[in-house]
């Protein structure tokens, strides 16, 4: 008899609906600091570049440590290295907005508390994700990943207008604190959720297992392309992130709070798109759902070289919003699909940072290029898509080869 399938099923899953919750709060947190420190670096220092170099800061170094992340949840417990870094979050986002208040935090030392506060993040954001495999039937995948799609897109939805209504009603300081506050309330929800069995191919000492991890995803032909071509995509990613608050601020002369609710369309569109397309069965489909988001993804940005009105920022980012759906369903699926569950941490946390790697260089990159033509900055961005789509096709397999273990 066929198992239920049903998202009900899902939920009603011991743990499943706490970690998701708790997992959503934090992500909402994610989505307002990404933002928050954007419109801080404009409102308060003035500077493209420094919101550039803050957003780069506040995640590259994260990924850099993102194999020794993966090695500690494969060896200890998972949710607890995921309420650290929820703390760290909160402990760094007090300190940033406290001495911003104060008048003592200069522009070096707020890109200095970000670097710092980036090194555990991967453990969170490959934390509850690398349980999924682990505690969640097969036959659930797709619905899991819905749901984490949507997570994203509802974040997306909420975030963005919430950091921007902070900086404009009470300034970038008491954002940053308002927000660290979440990720102090994400990690109450999640305190104690039980930790599955663990399943360490070879207990070893954590550096060599974090070697490990980078061997064995290197080795895996389908994270490996899926690091390439999903952190080219990233590139325009990044982009936007700082170029979209940059057109509504600066060219079009209009508030903070529209930037957030920008950000919002894009994740009103994703959160139904999220939803069709978690409903089909992405098995042997998931290069097309890949690749065709990625090529119309630069379409959507080509909207934005045309006129920079508010309609058309708003026509690019609904459009974007709806090739997220199909396109993180398929990421998140194949992933999980295509590697061994004994190297779940390892090879999620190098894979996740491997994805990711072209926001922060995107944002920065922006930063430098926007301060003098935002229009080269959008044709990056276009080309960053169209190459991504290119490297899905060319690289992903079509049928999964398991790379061997012994390393």
């Amino acid at each position: 008899m066929q198992s239920d399938g049903s998202y009900r099923a899902l939920l009603t899953l011991p743990y499943v609906a706490r970690l998701l919750l708790g997992m959503q709060i934090a992500r909402i947190g994610q989505s307002m600091v990404s933002i928050a420190i954007v419109l801080f670096a404009l409102t308060s220092y003035h500077s493209a570049a420094l919101a550039g170099a803050a957003t780069f800061f506040s995640v590259f170094p994260g990924l850099v440590v993102s194999p020794i992340a993966g090695a500690l949840l494969d060896r200890h417990g998972r949710m607890r290295l995921v309420a650290l870094d929820y703390l760290v979050s909160l402990g760094a986002l007090a300190l940033m907005g406290t001495l911003a208040l104060t008048g003592l935090l200069p522009a070096w030392l707020l890109i200095l508390i970000a670097a710092i506060q980036s090194l555990t993040n991967p453990l969170s954001a490959t934390g509850v994700r690398s349980l999924f495999p682990l505690i969640i039937p097969s036959h659930l995948w797709e619905r899991v990943n819905a749901i984490d799609s949507m997570g994203f897109v509802i974040a997306t939805i909420l975030g963005p207008p919430l950091a921007a209504g902070l900086v404009a009603l009470w300034g970038g300081a008491v954002a940053l604190i308002g927000i660290g506050v979440a990720f102090g309330v994400a990690a109450v929800v999640i305190a104690g959720s039980p930790e599955p069995a663990s399943q360490v191919a070879t207990p070893g000492p954590l550096l060599v297992e974090a070697r490990q991890g980078l061997i064995y995803t290197w080795r895996n032909p389908t994270l490996r392309a899926l690091g390439f071509s999903i952190s080219i995509l990233n590139l325009a990613s990044g982009i936007s992130n700082i170029v979209v608050p940059l057109i509504v601020l600066e060219r079009l002369r209009l508030r903070e709070t529209v930037v957030g609710l920008v950000f919002s369309v894009q994740g009103l569109a994703g959160m139904v798109s999220a939803v069709a397309f978690g409903r089909m069965n992405s098995s042997g489909r998931e290069r097309t759902m890949l690749a065709a988001p990625m090529a119309l993804w630069a379409v959507a940005v080509g909207i934005l070289l045309l006129s920079s009105n508010l309609v058309e920022v708003i026509l690019s980012m609904a459009l974007i919003g709806v090739l997220q759906g199909p396109l993180d369903i398929a990421l998140f699926t194949l992933r999980q699909r295509r590697t061994d569950p004994a190297w779940t941490g390892r090879a999620f946390a190098v894979s996740m940072s491997f994805n990711y790697l072209g926001f922060p260089i995107g944002s920065v990159l922006a930063g430098m290029i926007a301060a003098r033509s935002i229009e080269t900055a959008l044709a990056c961005s276009a080309t960053a898509c169209l190459a991504a789509a290119a490297v899905a096709i060319g690289m992903i397999p079509s049928k999964h080869d398991q790379p061997g273990v012994r390393l």
